[in-house]
């Protein structure tokens, strides 16, 4: 698990925002990411500047793949897992339940002593196996 951020959520696009507003006042991204870091007292310029690429990529002004469709991506990658996941039990309980026939039903269990062992008797429904 992530730890949670010093900075609150409404913080990053702010900080997108400036970025992009203040980029013509400076010579490169690069000064532009660190005035705002500055000024926003943040640490790292190095994810403020992965923020502000990922936001143009977003917004269609890079060629990348989007958030939303990422998160898609991540979504069917995760179903077809699970789709996986469930044919390989549907065949483990297909082997399983040809090992033993259905017909089996515990009727009636209990315990005895005798001779110092316990012993279970079981009803079988099945004819098969007795």
């Amino acid at each position: 698990m992530a730890r949670p951020s010093r900075y609150p959520l409404e913080l990053r696009p702010r900080a997108v925002r400036m970025v992009a507003a203040v980029r013509g006042d400076h010579p490169d991204e690069t000064s532009a990411l660190q005035a705002v870091a500055e000024k926003l007292d943040i640490g790292s310029r190095e994810t403020r500047r992965n923020r502000v690429k990922q936001y143009e990529i977003d917004a269609g002004r890079r060629p990348a793949t989007t958030t939303e469709a990422s998160a898609h991506l991540e979504a069917l990658k995760e179903n077809a897992e699970l789709k996986r996941a469930n044919e390989t039990l549907k065949a483990a309980t297909s082997l399983f339940a040809s090992a033993r026939p259905a017909t089996h039903t515990l009727v009636a269990c209990r315990r005895t002593r005798e001779r110092g062992a316990d012993k279970i008797f079981v009803k079988r429904g099945c004819a098969t196996l007795r």
